[in-house]
């Protein structure tokens, strides 16, 4: 019984499928980051040096939200004081992130 042959279009999806399963795919790898937000200065946080700005400031949010034992979150002002942060940074890149938070809270 002789084989009939395969045209060449099969060949090459026979030869497609065959590379496809012998390539190694990659792995999803998650770093986990730990930051010192005590050390972050201005510039790190307003060019996103060390992570997305907004998470900082959430993050930041918490923090002195925590020290005042205050649960609520006034969303529109959390992104006016973000904003506020940021234009601050800018202008003053080598102030700590820490202290340029607490200059902004005494205005």
């Amino acid at each position: 019984m002789h084989k009939r042959p395969k045209s060449f279009a099969t060949c090459v999806r026979t030869l497609a499928v065959a590379l496809a399963l012998t390539v190694p795919l990659p792995t999803a790898a998650i770093a986990q980051v730990t930051i010192d937000v005590g050390k972050i200065t201005c510039d790190q946080f307003a060019l996103f040096k060390v992570s997305d700005p907004d998470t900082i400031a959430v993050w930041l949010h918490g923090y002195y939200s925590g020290k005042e034992n205050n649960t609520l979150v006034e969303v529109e002002k959390l992104k006016a004081n973000v904003k506020k942060l940021r234009d601050y940074c800018l202008q003053n890149p080598d102030t700590n992130l820490l202290t340029a938070v607490e200059t902004l809270m005494g205005e």
